[in-house]
């Protein structure tokens, strides 16, 4: 059988880095208020110049070099993004063309923070069908640019930055190597407990993130743990097998939860938000490989990603390193 590979990973961060004290100067908020409730310690937020995708091209560049990869070998880019440089075309082949591998497939998947799932399903069913040999997933966000800094029931929640991976088809006899199973739900009643208010076919604005922070919560936390359930049945696997899980960083409070509902012990979360905040689909790649870097993920671990976003949209990830 064709299975994806995991053979690199890379992550970027703008150079501004904005901490809780910092916010409280320009929002009525404080350190202790956003650290109780959410677990954010700061984020980074990016400056003019710095965009969705020259910080996934960064995150994209690092994946290559820690892989050991031309530009020039990768077949496919799939970039996973809320906040797109512009309407069209794709980011991903802005960030193709900053790589110089101009020619291979590349496009955008919007599924906000549940992003990094959808792209990586894609990827990995295009590479298992023969379409692609080498692909690059990235999520990369720049939420700050729409973000209500008014509001300080969401402003506090959020920063900017970029992962990627990059994966590898390859052929094996091992139904336990590589990505092993992933799946992917949708729910969009629940549109307005979290969105933009804005669009081009609706506002002709890019709008402000809106949220219902409380149910929110509670719909994640249900989520979440069905999804991981369904992945560890479906993969034939326990949840005591699981080396580490990395779960999209919106809130220490969710992951806790979640973890807690599952039986999970909370060594094996791989938790980033309060360094990063919530970067959206950026935070799952982004946690990863900063996990994969300090050596705590390393080759043979059993991992697994999880996300959920507005939509709402969630998703989880079984993979073999």
């Amino acid at each position: 059988m064709i299975r994806s590979f995991v053979r690199g990973s890379g992550s970027a961060l703008p150079a501004n880095l904005v901490t809780n004290a910092q916010l409280a100067d320009q929002v009525d908020t404080s350190d202790e208020w956003i650290v109780e409730r959410t677990g954010i310690k700061q984020r980074y937020i990016a400056d003019e110049g710095e965009t969705t995708s020259t910080l996934a091209t960064q995150a994209a560049q690092k994946a290559l070099a820690d892989a050991g990869v031309d530009a020039k070998d990768i077949d496919l880019i799939v970039l996973a993004t809320a906040t797109p440089d512009n309407t069209f075309p794709a980011t991903a082949t802005k960030v193709q063309h900053a790589l110089g591998c101009n020619g291979c497939i590349a496009f955008d998947v919007a599924a906000v923070c549940s992003g990094f799932l959808y792209a990586l399903a894609t990827a990995d069913s295009m590479l298992r069908s023969g379409m692609a040999k080498r692909a690059l997933v990235i999520g990369a966000e720049t939420f700050s640019r729409i973000l209500d800094w008014e509001d300080r029931t969401t402003c506090v929640l959020f920063g900017d930055g970029a992962g990627a991976i990059l994966i590898e088809a390859e052929e094996t006899d091992d139904p336990a190597a590589g990505v092993i199973s992933t799946k992917l739900h949708a729910d969009g009643a629940q549109h307005d407990l979290l969105y933009v208010d804005g669009g081009p076919s609706t506002t002709q604005t890019v709008g402000h993130l809106r949220m219902k922070g409380r149910e929110v919560f509670r719909h994640a936390v249900v989520n979440l743990a069905e999804v991981l359930g369904e992945v560890v049945e479906n993969a034939g696997v326990s949840i005591e097998q699981i080396d580490w899980v990395v779960p999209h960083q919106a809130n220490k409070r969710i992951l806790d939860a979640t973890a807690r509902k599952l039986g999970i012990d909370p060594e094996k979360v791989i938790v980033t938000v309060d360094q990063h905040a919530n970067t959206s689909a950026a935070s799952v790649p982004l946690a990863f490989d900063v996990a994969r870097k300090d050596g705590r993920i390393k080759s043979g671990d059993m991992v697994m990603f999880e996300a959920m976003g507005g939509g709402f949209t969630w998703g989880a990830s079984l993979v073999q390193m």
